[in-house]
């Protein structure tokens, strides 16, 4: 498997990420499906323009085949998504860890998102696995919503 780099998202990466969207394994979203949500290209290149929803790609072979986003204002991890050849080699944790780092440095101390709650799907336990922890609630999807808070400094 070739090396593989990060680097910050851009407005023009908006098209490949709803491709690999529709492409991963588990929680596979269409791009008619996303705008339904109200999710299009241009409203997520928009936000990513605005620096509300900033974000990190994975690039291997100088093609994108992961990415992060969060939401600035929130403190929400809004999505990570891979493409199945690259899950179970860091790619994911590497993604989250430095979005979650892009929201910290925003100055949220407690972040969020929501997930699967089924124990046989994979993200449930990857998050769990990284510290993220359950809130008690559920989202308007019906998925678990998980809460990571960093530690106070100097704790």
């Amino acid at each position: 498997m070739s090396a593989i780099t990060y680097r910050a998202a851009h407005p023009d990466d908006v098209a490949i990420c709803i491709v690999i969207r529709g492409q991963t394994r588990e929680n596979a979203i269409s791009e008619t499906s996303l705008n339904e949500l109200g999710i299009t290209r241009d409203s997520w290149a928009q936000s990513v323009r605005a620096g509300t929803l900033p974000g990190v790609v994975a690039e291997a072979e100088g093609s994108i085949v992961g990415y992060c986003f969060g939401d600035s204002h929130s403190g929400e991890v809004v999505v990570l998504a891979l493409l199945p050849d690259f899950e179970g080699i860091g790619v994911g944790r590497a993604l989250l860890t430095r979005v979650m780092a892009i929201l910290r440095d925003a100055g949220h101390r407690r972040l969020f998102l929501g997930c699967n709650s089924d124990p046989q799907v994979r993200s449930h336990g990857f998050y769990r696995r990284l510290g993220w922890v359950s809130s008690g609630e559920v989202d308007q999807y019906g998925d678990e919503m998980l809460e990571f808070v960093f530690p106070a400094v100097g704790a």
